[in-house]
């Protein structure tokens, strides 16, 4: 594999980082589209962009990803239904992603492999969190993408990945059938398993598990506030997939220091 590409001017070296933030907005835009249409087996390619409410289509202007919903104060410009702020945010956020992959990464194998990998546990987070639920036409081919690629990436060879799939699968299939055991109920879905093992696909067994641990902090400090102060009850449905990607997207840059600092 080559070089990673890095601009040693500083003043270029700023743009290209300004281009990777925009590029990356742009993305988050399209994969809003993907958060939204997927779960309803839509097509993510057309119709064009619309309001969901009015079905009025958004012209590109009103379309500019993080600066139109500023612009519009979250509103849609044709008949006034807010705007969730949840578009915005995933634009930002690929935006910061690609930013920060290009600053570890450069130009070069790494950066593509990555990306790809942000922006499907991007998908699936935001998917599991409003319709619970965990596309496998993303989890599954990106296992296979993970695996492959893991051929041309030097942080994670194919050892590791595969080793990733099997520890990432394995973990939880044993809590899924323990918990189903004891409560006689299925504590979770199967998506979670195929997410895990895709994690595994690309950031290695170590990351896995530091995932998992980081995932299962999140979710039951959010389980602990949904059941004392939100007054949900013990079996409310947690979107276990968003922690997993919420533990996933940093483990892409700092697992690998977490590990070798406090683990190894």
């Amino acid at each position: 594999m080559g070089k990673a590409l890095y601009f040693d001017d500083p003043v270029f070296g700023t743009v290209i980082q300004v281009y990777m933030f925009v590029i990356g907005s742009i993305i988050g835009s399209f994969l809003n589209v993907c958060i939204h249409r997927i779960p309803l087996r839509q097509s993510i390619v057309s119709p064009r962009s619309r309001c969901p409410k009015c079905e009025a289509k958004i012209q590109w202007y009103y379309n500019i990803p993080i600066f139109s919903y500023f612009w519009l104060r979250g509103k849609c410009a044709n008949c006034g239904e807010q705007i969730s702020p949840v578009y915005p945010f995933v634009e930002l956020l690929t935006a910061v992603l690609f930013l920060l992959l290009y600053v570890y990464f450069g130009i070069s194998a790494l950066f593509f492999i990555y990306a790809y990998f942000a922006c499907s546990v991007i998908i699936l987070m935001f998917v599991d969190y409003y319709h619970r639920l965990l596309p496998a036409v993303i989890t599954f081919p990106s296992i296979v993408i993970g695996f492959a690629t893991s051929f041309v990436n030097p942080y994670i060879g194919p050892r590791d990945s595969g080793l990733g799939i099997l520890v990432g699968a394995g973990v939880l299939t044993i809590v899924y059938f323990f918990f189903k055991w004891v409560r006689k109920k299925e504590g979770l879905g199967d998506g979670d398993i195929v997410m895990l093992a895709m994690v595994g696909a690309f950031l290695g067994w170590q990351n896995v598990l530091l995932v998992l641990f980081f995932s299962s902090l999140l979710g039951s400090l959010v389980g602990f506030i949904f059941i004392f102060f939100l007054k949900k009850g013990a079996d409310f449905m947690y979107p276990y997939g968003t922690f997993i990607g919420a533990a996933a997207l940093p483990a892409m840059f700092w697992g690998e220091i977490i590990w070798n600092n406090f683990i190894a």
